[in-house]
Order: structure tokens, then C-alpha cells, then sequence
């Protein structure tokens, strides 16, 4: 029999798509709280447009300098630093949330050492950061 593409019986599709209804709940949840937040700052927003009102907010400071300056290349590197120490928490989560399951299949020490030697590396790493001085904004 070649597949024509129709679905035979709607229950069966629906249980083979169940992973993935909550992901597309997600989205189309995610996607109408940024519509709706659109839609209210657009409604709620500046209806007589002046030139005060138009000015970029920055901290209740008027901008004196233009916006296409150079950033310091420390900004640059803070910001690489940040992602990378970000990212250890993308990591740090699921095994946090698996490690039970791992524990009972007898494989939680093994799991635990292995969070132990990446969280250390990524303390050596920050120390030797904070010893060139890397944090220090000036």
C-alpha cells in the first residue's frame, strides 16, 4: 500500500503527535504574549509623537553622542564571558533534572564526578579570568 499522505484515523495521529503538541502549545502560546505585549504598547504607547518623546530612553539621560561609536574591546570580551559561563547552565540543567533517574540506575557517582571535573574546569577558568583582570570594568 503506498502512503497518500491522508491520515486513516485521527487518533492515531494525534497519539504519534502527542511529543509535540506541547512544543507547538509553546510556540503559538509564545507567540501570542509577543503579539498581545505588541499590541498593547502600540495602543498604550506615545499618541502625540513630540521630539522628547521620540528621544531613545537611556537611563532618564538625553543622549549626547551618537550611536555608532566604538565599543572597548573589553565590552566585547565581558560579553564572550558571560555567554560562556551562560551555557554552563544550559548544560548544568537537564543533568540536574535526569540525575535521579541516573541514581537509581546506579550510575550517580559516576554522573556527579563527571558535573564535578566540568564545574571545575569552568572555576579554573573564571579565576585565571579574574586574575588577568578581565572583570574589571573601567
Amino acid at each position: 500500500m503506498e502512503w497518500t499522505g491522508a491520515v486513516d484515523n485521527p487518533i492515531e495521529w494525534l497519539v504519534a503527535m502527542s511529543p509535540y503538541i506541547s512544543l507547538l502549545l509553546l510556540f503559538l502560546f509564545g507567540a501570542l504574549v509577543s503579539g498581545g505585549f505588541i499590541l498593547v504598547s502600540h495602543l498604550l504607547g506615545p499618541l502625540k509623537k513630540t521630539e522628547a518623546k521620540m528621544l531613545p530612553y537611556e537611563c532618564g539621560v538625553n543622549p549626547v553622542d551618537e550611536p555608532r561609536h566604538r565599543f572597548s574591546v573589553k565590552f566585547y570580551l565581558v560579553a564572550m564571558i558571560f555567554i560562556v559561563f551562560d551555557i554552563e547552565v544550559v548544560f548544568l540543567y537537564p543533568w540536574a533534572v535526569l540525575f535521579k533517574e541516573f541514581v537509581r540506575e546506579g550510575m550517580g557517582l559516576f554522573l556527579f564526578v563527571e558535573m564535578a571535573v566540568f564545574l571545575g574546569v569552568l572555576v579554573v577558568g573564571l579565576l585565571y579570568v579574574y586574575g588577568r583582570r578581565a572583570l574589571k570594568w573601567e
